[in-house]
């Protein structure tokens, strides 16, 4: 039985101990805007209202009540309420920018209003009001960011190689900043990202990712969040180039990724002259506004870009007028996605149209035709040089020489001579009549 009756009593303690407490508000508030502290209590008279930051007194209002009689008017048409305020500053940080509403006091209302808020007015606030009816504590824990207003995501080719370069300025606290493509890669993302702090303490963040070789449809995906738990803001770019001939239509593709549902998109045109609009198109009221000067050259599929399909149809274009980089944007509130395409209309030549891609056969045919010529040419100086290099003899050798093989002829006609004729069996008389004959 003692054992109730003691958790009984701490029950009740607690009971008594929190029943004028209220529970920690959180307030985030925006730099350079109003913030907003609120604190209610139970309506009283002669009220004392103390804002503590941090333990140290920010702000007090204190009011006495006169000892004024029913409250009615006299001669002079003053009323007979005495009553008087009096407010004190005790923190200069915040002269001139905190307040509470005198009006309101009355109601139980002891809210503070910050101006021009900043960061150096984070912290833990304490409101204790006093009154005839009693005391009133409230804590509201003050945090102060500078959200993100907006996101850009470029291709970058400072560095001597293309980049994706995603930008934020002016931000609190220093976000988080990840990449991702569309569709996914297996390669490793390693992008630097850089976060800078002015004299304000708000941040710019530079994020950049070098662009991938071998796959130049891929869509970058530039994230942003912070830790005050905001929204996310994601910016995405696709970047790419095609040709085109005078006079034939040309489809200038744009999708948006599959996370973009009923999309706004905007179609620009931009060369060396100043940028112009081409047109824009609500995917949620289907409302469609072009420009008159691009209404005869260019034709969307409204049907298409709520599912994401914004291509551009560009009709009977022109090289002097229609060459140039096209720019369609998908965009939500806290999500954009861009798709830039270098278009080239392509001038015709002698009567005829430059292909779409630069073909350099020609150039090879031309080199193997020279190959062939050449050597022809060679093989044919060598003929002509090896005809030419035949050894000639020497006159006089040449009659020694033709001396030298009469003489042998005549020698081996005279060995035939006397081994086959029967003359040489006979006496000298035969070898007389032979001799004879030879000569």
């Amino acid at each position: 039985m003692s054992a109730i009756q003691t958790w009984a009593c701490f029950l009740l303690w607690i009971g008594f101990a929190t029943q004028d407490k209220t529970p920690d508000v959180i307030v985030t508030c925006v730099i350079s805007e109003e913030c907003v502290l609120p604190c209610s209590f139970q309506p009283g008279s002669k009220e004392t209202i103390e804002w503590l930051r941090q333990d140290v007194m920010v702000y007090k209002f204190e009011r006495e009540d006169g000892d004024g009689g029913d409250g009615g008017d006299d001669d002079d048409g003053d009323s007979d309420d005495d009553s008087s305020e009096e407010e004190h500053f005790v923190n200069e940080q915040f002269a001139g920018r905190a307040s509470v509403f005198p009006d309101l006091i009355s109601r139980g209302n002891a809210t503070l209003t910050i101006r021009r808020s900043g960061l150096k007015d984070r912290g833990t606030y304490k409101c204790h009001v006093h009154t005839s009816q009693g005391e009133h504590n409230a804590k509201v824990i003050v945090k102060v960011e500078a959200p993100i207003r907006g996101l850009s995501l470029e291709l970058s080719r400072l560095s001597g190689y293309e980049e994706m370069k995603c930008t934020i300025r002016d931000v609190f606290p220093a976000p988080r900043v990840t990449w991702a493509t569309e569709p996914p890669t297996f390669e490793d993302l390693r992008p630097v990202t850089r976060m800078l702090a002015d004299k304000r303490g708000l941040y710019t963040v530079d994020s950049r990712l070098k662009r991938l070789n071998g796959q130049p449809d891929l869509i970058y995906i530039c994230k942003v969040t912070t830790s005050y738990g905001g929204p996310a803001w994601t910016s995405s770019l696709r970047e790419r180039a095609i040709r085109g001939a005078p006079g034939k239509d040309l489809t200038i593709p744009c999708s948006a990724p599959p996370y973009l549902n009923k999309p706004f998109l905007r179609w620009s045109f931009s060369n060396s002259k100043d940028p112009s609009h081409i047109l824009t198109y609500d995917s949620r009221s289907g409302d469609s506004v072009s420009s008159p000067t691009w209404d005869n050259h260019v034709e969307l599929d409204g049907f298409r870009v709520p599912f994401g399909d914004g291509s551009l149809r560009l009709m009977d274009p022109k090289p002097s007028e229609h060459t140039g980089s096209y720019t369609c944007v998908f965009s939500l509130p806290h999500n954009t996605h861009t798709e830039r395409t270098d278009v080239t209309i392509d001038d015709p030549v002698g009567g005829r149209i430059t292909p779409e891609e630069p073909s350099y056969w020609w150039v090879v045919g031309l080199v193997i035709a020279l190959l062939v010529v050449a050597l022809v040419g060679m093989l044919a100086y060598l003929k002509v040089k090896g005809g030419s290099s035949k050894p000639r003899n020497d006159p006089e050798e040449a009659t020694e020489l033709h001396l030298v093989k009469d003489s042998t002829a005549d020698g081996n006609l005279k060995e035939s001579l006397n081994e086959s004729s029967p003359l040489t069996v006979g006496g000298t008389n035969g070898q007389s009549g032979l001799q004879t004959a030879l000569s």
